[in-house]
């Protein structure tokens, strides 16, 4: 008698899902590690330049076990006594045993207007997630893709 093995069937997660958005937390992940390399070995603060782009601003700003938060933005204009205009502003954090990456940053357009999210539904909250972490997911292919490279500390 002959059985046939049964191969278990794979689903793709569905955008705007939980599930989807699980997993593009750990592509998040991934793609940082390929852009920072190892990220418990970033230094406090760096920027880097490529020529007739905008500089990118990583900073660490929180340390533990198990993970490490990352703010990561565009420095627009050059340094003078008036406050430095930065975007996208993200806040990241890494959770290096599940191996993934949310953004934190609490806002969910890129305005100046902050989410409460005790007042939004379910549904909210997770679309806003989706869409900033969706935002995280390109905006980090597009600054490997234009070459933008970080220095690990000594």
């Amino acid at each position: 008698m002959l059985i046939k093995e049964q191969v278990p069937v794979v689903v793709p997660a569905l955008p705007n899902s939980f599930t989807g958005l699980m997993d593009l937390y750990e592509t998040n992940y991934m793609q940082l590690k390929l852009l920072f390399g190892s990220i418990p070995a970033l230094p406090e603060q760096q920027l880097s330049y490529i020529a007739g782009r905008l500089p990118v601003l990583v900073e660490v700003r929180e340390r533990s076990a198990h993970t490490t938060t990352l703010f990561v933005t565009y420095l627009f204009g050059m340094y003078t006594k008036h406050v430095q205009e930065t975007r996208p502003d993200l806040l990241i954090r890494i959770y290096h045993d599940a191996l993934q990456a949310e953004v934190i940053s609490h806002r969910c357009r890129f305005d100046d207007s902050t989410i409460r999210y005790q007042h939004l539904s379910m549904d909210s909250m997770l679309s806003c997630r989706w869409r900033m972490n969706r935002f995280l997911f390109k905006w980090i292919n597009y600054l490997r893709r234009q070459g933008y490279r970080f220095q690990l500390k000594d």
